[in-house]
């Protein structure tokens, strides 16, 4: 399968300190690939400079073709991107929130008028589609994101903790998204620190201080430290 992002040491120091040391790996198309790591471990860092707003200070990486060195400006055009702080605009209604960024994204009014219309069904928005996003519950305001995300049919979707503050059953719909367009053949690059959540990912990387110390799927990364979680695989590896 095809690899659309590929990372060769990697690094992002600042200063005397490295926060991304030198990590290799890739993503193949349509795959879920779990991020994880404790806060501070550098996931954050590793996912700014894959997504073109940070400039690495060594090593090499492309993300759908395009160089993060020469080439940013075409990454963003080509991704999508949730951040972990919310996106969406809290005054503007539903409707606008999706013509806005469909507007950002260079859709035609065609195209915005069309996929409104489909994300709205999808989501069963009719009857909250004119009011401010602002008003809306927590969950419906990420399921929203994630779809404004993917208006632009980005070939790689990165999502920085999507599901952090909701209720289960509403992760659990997350998570049915997630699926759905990745079965479409969108890539998802996504961070969390719910470790049932690395579960539902094909293949999992875990880094400790900078560094990826252990990537596979998630199944053989239990087999691999003899244990029945990926939570018991994290803290063998947080505690070395």
């Amino acid at each position: 399968m095809e690899n659309v992002i590929e990372a060769n040491n990697l690094t992002k120091s600042f200063g005397a300190f490295t926060a991304v040391n030198a990590i290799s790996f890739h993503v193949k198309k349509g795959e879920i690939f779990g991020f994880l790591g404790a806060n501070g471990a550098g996931k954050t860092t590793a996912m700014k400079m894959l997504i073109g707003i940070s400039t690495p200070s060594s090593g090499a990486a492309t993300v759908a073709g395009f160089d993060v060195f020469t080439e940013a400006e075409s990454i963003k055009r080509n991704i999508g991107y949730m951040s972990q702080k919310f996106a969406l605009y809290d005054d503007l209604t539903v409707k606008e929130n999706i013509t806005f960024f469909g507007g950002i994204y260079g859709l035609t009014r065609a195209a915005i008028k069309e996929k409104t219309q489909v994300l709205i069904d999808e989501l069963n928005l009719e009857n909250v589609a004119n009011q401010h996003v602002g008003s809306l519950p927590l969950g419906w305001k990420q399921k929203i994101s994630f779809s404004v995300a993917l208006l632009h049919n980005p070939k790689i979707v990165f999502l920085d903790e999507p599901t952090g503050g909701v209720d289960p059953i509403t992760r659990r719909q997350f998570w049915e998204m997630i699926y759905k367009a990745a079965h479409q053949g969108t890539t998802i690059f996504v961070t969390t620190h719910y470790m049932d959540e690395a579960e539902y990912c094909d293949r999992v990387s875990i880094m400790v201080n900078g560094k990826i110390e252990a990537l596979d799927t998630p199944k053989n990364l239990k087999r691999t430290y003899e244990v029945d979680s990926m939570n018991d695989v994290f803290l063998k590896l947080a505690r070395g």
